[in-house]
């Protein structure tokens, strides 16, 4: 039999098209009553990489310097988690600063501020090591068309959503930011999430927050992420509240048009 040279032999896979335009795990076929090979080594793969991202380190070394090109002064925080295993077993102590943090801080005696970035590791060090620069050069004009003052950056290893309260506290802040490495998908081990707290102090709960996730190049591009947070904070101003009391009124989505889009809801708490 004489080989084709052509592929009109091939039968064209339908889902193909729409695979190409999300990263959901669709169309993936099966052998008998089991997945394809080809699917069932992808999703091996996929799930080797929510897991690494888990467990890698924040590369503080990294980061710090690239911090401090962009901000007068950034700190390099712990929580009370001593390492990835304590951290993973004790959410709790991923909510609380180390007490060589919470002294670091209070012998800054820093002038009060509008805003508190807390760049936290989180579930996924991966997300911060990617997004994090980005999205912040995203976010500076905005925070200067408000005319907001910025406080000292912190870089957090080990850290939970809620460390950013004691952290803004302390900094005399009337709003914060925390930036964290969202638990790792299949489709999305470097997903950025978004917190905003308004007038963060120990204690808050997780409705007083408002949460923009999913912040990465195939989710919610940096753009419009920056353009949602300054909508948070605009209004949060007017209302002196934030989480359940602030509605998302805004359609910066609908009017940027990136063709991507992100979840503008408060999950569980990182």
């Amino acid at each position: 039999m004489t080989q084709r040279d052509d592929d009109s032999v091939v039968v064209a896979n339908p889902w193909q098209r729409l695979r190409e335009l999300t990263d959901a795990r669709i169309g993936l076929g099966r052998s008998g009553g089991s997945l394809t090979t080809r699917a069932q080594l992808a999703f091996q793969l996929d799930h080797a990489r929510a897991r690494d991202a888990v467990h890698m380190a924040l590369d503080t070394e990294r980061m710090m310097p690239e911090l401090d090109e962009r901000f007068p002064l950034a700190l390099r925080l712990h929580s009370r988690a001593a390492d990835r295993d304590e951290y993973l077993r004790r959410p709790d102590l991923g909510r609380q600063l180390s007490e060589t943090a919470a002294a670091e801080i209070g012998a800054l005696n820093a002038d009060a501020c509008d805003v508190s970035i807390c760049i936290v590791d989180g579930l996924s060090a991966r997300a911060i090591h990617e997004q994090a620069i980005p999205f912040l050069e995203a976010l500076a004009p905005e925070i200067e068309s408000l005319g907001l003052t910025l406080g000292p950056v912190a870089l957090v290893e080990q850290g939970r959503v809620a460390i950013g309260d004691p952290i803004g506290e302390a900094l005399g802040a009337r709003m914060s930011v925390v930036m964290i490495g969202e638990r790792p998908g299949l489709s999305s081990p470097d997903s950025l999430g978004l917190y905003f707290t308004w007038a963060p102090r120990t204690g808050r709960r997780d409705s007083e927050r408002n949460c923009i996730s999913n912040v990465r190049p195939r989710g919610l591009s940096y753009r419009n992420a920056a353009k949602l947070l300054a909508y948070l904070m605009r209004e949060a101003q007017v209302l002196g509240a934030s989480g359940v009391a602030l509605k998302d009124d805004s359609e910066v989505d609908s009017r940027l048009g990136d063709g991507r889009q992100g979840n503008f809801l408060l999950p569980p708490q990182a």
